[in-house]
C-alpha cells in the first residue's frame, strides 16, 4: 500500500550516502567494479520462491545486485510465520512480510520497520467457484466462507459483511488453513477469503474455473500493501542504511528489467524452484506487474503512503486486532528509496 510525501530540499548532511543539498544522488556501491569484494545481504521471502519475487530475482540475474556492490543471498522461509521472528533474531538482514504481520510484531514489542513496499495493492480476495459463486458481496449471507485462520482474515470478513448490510451471524465462517481451493474445489465451503486474486485467481483461470474474484479494498477494507520490506530499526545506521538504500535502488530496477521483459526474472524464479510451473508464473507476472508500481508516477518504485497505512492502522484499532494506537510515521520510512532524501518525520526519529 502506498503513495504520498513531498521532499522539500534540505541541507541536512546525513551520513547515508545522500547528497547534503540540491539534487539527490544515489550513492555509489563502495568498491563495485575496483575488485573489492561485495557486501553481504540475507533476504528471506515470505513465502515459497514465485511470481511476488519475479523482479528481486530479475535484479540478480540481470547482474543489477553484483553492479550496485552486494552479493544478496535470497531464501524462503521455513513457514509462514518465520520471516519476522529470524528478523529479530538477526538470523536475516531484510525480511519480506505482510502489513498487518508487521503491526501485530510491533504490538507484540518487535521494533522493526517498513522501508519499502514490494506489492502496493492488497492482493487477498474474497474467491467463489461455479454457478452458486459469490459475485456480489450481499450474496454472502447464508454462506460457508473459509479462511486460513488468521484474525484479520476474520476481520477482513466482518468489515466486509459489515458494510453490505449483512449480519455476520449468517455467515459461517470455517478455518481451512492454506487448503484455501481444495475447500472451494471441494464444496465445503462456498467462497473463501485469504486467496490471491494474482495467484490462486490466476491459476482457476488457467484451469477452466472461471472464478468470481472481489478484491478486499473493493469491499470497505481499507487498502494496504501486501507485501513489504522490514528491518530491525537499530540496523539503520550509517553502515547499514547505505548498505540498505542501494538493495532498494538495485531492487527496483529489477522490477523495471522485469517490466521491459520477464523472461530473465522467470528464468532465474524457475531456476530457484523448478517444481513451479512456468506458464503459471508467467501469467502470474503479467496480472502482478501494475500493482509492483506506485499508481502515481512521480512516485518512487516501494512508495508508501503514510495516510493509506494510518488508516489501515486505524481500521485495526478499531477492530480490536491492535490494543495500543501506532503512527505511520513511527512504523515506515521511505527516506531509503531510489531518488528519495531523508523524510524529517521519518520511522528513524526517536521519542
Amino acid at each position: 500500500m502506498t503513495r504520498t510525501l513531498t521532499l522539500a530540499c534540505t541541507c541536512l548532511a546525513l551520513a547515508l550516502g545522500l547528497a547534503a543539498c540540491g539534487e539527490k544522488e544515489e550513492p555509489e556501491a563502495a568498491g563495485a567494479g575496483d575488485g573489492a569484494a561485495s557486501a553481504p545481504l540475507r533476504v528471506m521471502l515470505d513465502y515459497f520462491p514465485n511470481a511476488d519475487h519475479a523482479g528481486i530475482y530479475a535484479a540478480q540475474a540481470e547482474g543489477i545486485y553484483d553492479a550496485a556492490g552486494l552479493d544478496v543471498e535470497i531464501t524462503p522461509p521455513p513457514d509462514p510465520s518465520a520471516p519476522l521472528k529470524l528478523l529479530q533474531a538477526g538470523r536475516v538482514d531484510v525480511a519480506i512480510s505482510y502489513e498487518p504481520e508487521l503491526l501485530l510484531a510491533r504490538e507484540a514489542g518487535a521494533d522493526l520497520v517498513a522501508v519499502g513496499a514490494l506489492v502496493q495493492q492488497p492482493l487477498t480476495s474474497l474467491m467463489s467457484l461455479g454457478e452458486e459463486a459469490v459475485r456480489r458481496p450481499d450474496a454472502l449471507r447464508g454462506k460457508r466462507v473459509g479462511t486460513a485462520g488468521l484474525p484479520y482474515q476474520s476481520a477482513y470478513l466482518e468489515t466486509i459483511l459489515r458494510t453490505a448490510g449483512v449480519d455476520p451471524e449468517s455467515v459461517r465462517e470455517t478455518n481451512v488453513g492454506f487448503n484455501l481451493v481444495p475447500a472451494m474445489l471441494s464444496g465445503k465451503v462456498d467462497a473463501t477469503l485469504g486467496a490471491f486474486w494474482n495467484y490462486e485467481g490466476v491459476d482457476l483461470e488457467r484451469r477452466g474455473k472461471a472464478p468470481a474474484i472481489l478484491r478486499m479494498d473493493e469491499l470497505g477494507v481499507p487498502t494496504y500493501s501486501e507485501l513489504i520490506f522490514v528491518v530491525r530499526r537499530r540496523d539503520l545506521d550509517q553502515d547499514f542504511g547505505a548498505l540498505l538504500r542501494r538493495f532498494l535502488q538495485a531492487t527496483g530496477k529489477g522490477h523495471e528489467a522485469l517490466r521491459a521483459d520477464p523472461a530473465p526474472g522467470l528464468d532465474a524464479l524457475m531456476e530457484a524452484d523448478p517444481g513451479l510451473d512456468r506458464g503459471l508464473q508467467e501469467a502470474v507476472v503479467k496480472a502482478t506487474l501494475p500493482a509492483f508500481f506506485p499508481e502515481d508516477e512521480e512516485r518512487p518504485w516501494g512508495y508508501q503512503d503514510p495516510a493509506e497505512w494510518q488508516d489501515y492502522i486505524d481500521w485495526m484499532v478499531d477492530e480490536g486486532l491492535l490494543t495500543q494506537p501506532q503512527t505511520a510515521e513511527r512504523v515506515l520510512s521511505n527516506e531509503f528509496l531510489p531518488g528519495e532524501g531523508l523524510d524529517p518525520r521519518s520511522a528513524l526519529e526517536q521519542d
